[in-house]
């Protein structure tokens, strides 16, 4: 199996900033005439003085509406952008110096963007990798091997890329940024457009390559249950600002501190839940109604509907963190780990 890695895998982030300058007009033939000699810009602040700290061997959600600013903070960490402002270290270096001995450190798969050659092979795009990075024919040849173990690569790495289906070119991206062993995994959107059965096979895949390799692990996601299945910790980012730093249960309890009391009842019944608590439209499923109780008053509550309604069956759930999250976006900017 892959070798457990021995470099510090640690990411360092202080006041990181990135503003874009955009140039804007309105349409038709004169505005373009003006806009030749005096151009318009707008300052788009992409990322504000974002701060954070991820100790090595760690797998971090990073979390965030379309355009909150997630993509540009990975590529600065990356190295593909410079920041307006602020530092980062990552594996000890400023990714934007982009040395060699960072390169070879870590990897960016972008679930949107193709590092492939669509007219060939897998196997051949693979061929370059190793020759770029300078990776020994032994440790290419043992590295190709476990990720087919962990992938089953060997019936697709023969096929033209343009050939394979999503499920499959995802795979062969996800195998071609790690023949380098990396320490760091940048993953944007890594199971996007991906069905369910595929989606949980990356999902196992990156959980055994972090056991076996102790790599530290970014990932963005608008699949919450690829962030529930590999992250214990989430940052959240909107507009830019980073928003909550911390645990998936901590968010839960300070945004949503309510549980859903789900019940079937054994009769017909014209009972009003609105007395036991927030009854949730379209909620019903398999003939189960739910409420929104505080988590303070469920206990009671619980013991009141028990005793007043004909319940055949009852169940205490957490709030979808589908539920969480959106609340956590639409709040109003605080400090991260407010």
């Amino acid at each position: 199996m892959i070798e457990s890695l021995h470099m510090a895998a640690s990411i360092s982030v202080d006041r990181l900033s990135k503003t874009y300058q955009v140039p804007e007009r309105e349409g038709g033939f004169g505005a373009a005439v003006r806009g030749f000699f005096k151009r318009k810009y707008n300052h788009v602040k992409a990322v504000q003085q974002v701060s954070f700290s991820i100790q090595p061997g760690e797998i971090v959600g990073f979390l965030g509406p379309n355009g909150a600013g997630k993509t540009t903070t990975l590529k600065m960490l990356s190295g593909l952008l410079h920041p307006t402002s602020g530092t980062a270290q990552v594996l000890g270096f400023s990714p934007w110096e982009r040395k060699p001995t960072f390169l070879r450190g870590m990897t960016l798969v972008m679930g949107q963007r193709s590092r492939l050659s669509w007219d060939i092979p897998a196997a051949d795009s693979f061929l370059l990798n190793q020759a770029i990075y300078r990776i020994p024919e032994a440790e290419y040849q043992k590295t190709v091997k476990e990720l087919d173990t962990l992938l089953d690569l060997a019936p697709i790495l023969r096929k033209p890329v343009r050939n394979l289906s999503l499920g499959e070119r995802m795979k062969v991206e996800l195998a071609a940024g790690l023949l380098h062993r990396p320490g760091i995994l940048f993953l944007d959107e890594p199971t996007i457009g991906l069905d369910i059965t595929a989606q949980g096979r990356i999902r196992t895949f990156l959980q055994e390559y972090n056991r076996l390799t102790g790599a530290t692990i970014i990932l963005t996601s608008h699949y919450m249950a690829d962030v529930t299945a590999l992250c214990e910790r989430i940052l959240i980012i909107d507009h830019g600002i980073l928003k909550y730093d911390g645990g998936l249960t901590d968010l839960s309890r300070r945004i949503a501190p309510f549980k859903l009391i789900g019940v079937v009842l054994g009769a017909p019944c014209p009972c009003d839940l609105e007395r036991y608590g927030t009854p949730i439209a379209g909620g019903e499923e398999d003939g189960k109604q739910f409420v929104r109780v505080s988590a303070a008053e469920v206990t009671t509550i619980t013991a009141r509907m028990l005793a007043e309604l004909p319940i055949q069956d009852l169940t205490i759930t957490d709030p979808p963190i589908e539920d969480v999250i959106e609340q956590a976006f639409n709040e109003e900017a605080a400090p991260a780990g407010a």
